[in-house]
């Protein structure tokens, strides 16, 4: 994304941990395990936060499921970016501005990571995302991203399709589309605490959208579980769009039947529209979408309409000329 303003993030010397509260961390826990044996009238409520912290470093259980089998069904034009690039120029903007986050998205605690799908659907419900994951199952896709900021990546996403998890979710007939929220949690998130974003980041789409075999719920990439910066556990992938609609470190689901409005659109509709479909021939209000930058290669490519996809999606947009299709 177009960073808008800046700000810095960096916290005064004076917050910093004192280094020898750091060293004396290791005294405390083992102080604290001690009084907890000791101490059995308080062992509920400590052992039940000590599990949510002890979770935190637990290996993924879905971690058998990777590598997954491809499916062949969407061809690259492009070789696979490669994994360190990627790894490293990530747009997440709960974490700052930049696209250096992968430090400090490592602060995200995902484990457990309860998701919630309500709205208008027969029943609401929570389920753990590493409970939902073994439910749905998984495969591999490799597809095209392309960011509005004119540069585009191609990427092996591991993951099911979003209309399983619609199907799962039994909505009702009257549900037109899909609200989907990121975490919000601006102790771990420092760009969170940046009062002109609207968080909790949001993005949606319409039913026709979210059930066409093209939408993807990404759970790992290069045939391992999702790392942090990519927006673990749970992010969304629909390459026919500008990366933005690409929400990350999904928390909840639901059904509406009210257009949901983006973060981006919130922020500056003009410029991030709710459909935000790839177009080279319509210009982003700042600078031409005609060509792409391959992060990586240093080469520029002509911009393909829907990022290549229009064989699949297209015919979702037909009748549709009354609307801004393309941010």
């Amino acid at each position: 994304m177009n960073v808008i303003r800046r700000r810095g993030w960096e916290i005064p010397e004076s917050q910093i941990t004192p280094e020898h509260l750091v060293f004396n961390r290791r005294k405390l826990l083992i102080a604290g395990a001690s009084a907890l044996a000791m101490a059995p009238a308080l062992a509920p409520g400590l052992a039940q936060a000590q599990r949510v912290s002890d979770a935190a470093n637990l290996p993924d259980p879905n971690a058998s499921l990777y590598p997954a089998k491809r499916n062949e069904t969407y061809k690259l034009d492009r070789p696979i970016t490669d994994e360190k690039v990627n790894a490293s120029y990530n747009n997440f903007y709960e974490f700052n501005s930049t696209k250096n986050v992968v430090e400090q998205a490592q602060k995200l605690v995902v484990r457990p990571w309860a998701v919630k799908i309500d709205g208008m659907v027969e029943k609401p419900f929570e389920i753990d995302a590493d409970e939902l994951i073994k439910k749905m199952g998984i495969e591999e896709r490799a597809y095209r991203h392309r960011c509005v900021e004119a540069w585009g990546m191609a990427i092996a996403w591991s993951g099911f399709p979003l209309k399983k998890l619609v199907e799962f979710a039994k909505p009702l007939g009257s549900a037109k589309y899909v609200k989907m929220e990121t975490f919000m949690n601006s102790k771990v998130a420092p760009g969170q605490r940046q009062p002109w974003y609207p968080w909790p980041y949001v993005e949606g789409l319409s039913m026709a959208e979210a059930t066409n075999d093209l939408a993807f719920i990404a759970t790992g990439a290069y045939g391992h579980p999702m790392v942090k910066q990519h927006g673990a556990p749970l992010r969304l992938a629909v390459p026919w769009k500008y990366g933005f609609k690409s929400i990350k470190s999904i928390v909840r689901f639901s059904f509406t039947e009210e257009r949901p409005k983006g973060m981006w659109e919130a922020l500056q509709a003009s410029e991030y529209g709710f459909w935000a479909n790839v177009n080279p021939g319509v210009a982003h209000p700042r600078w031409s979408q005609a060509t792409e930058e391959v992060i990586g290669t240093g080469e520029r490519r002509p911009t393909l309409l829907f990022n290549g996809y229009g064989e699949f999606v297209a015919d979702l947009y037909k009748g549709m000329s009354g609307e801004r299709l393309w941010a």
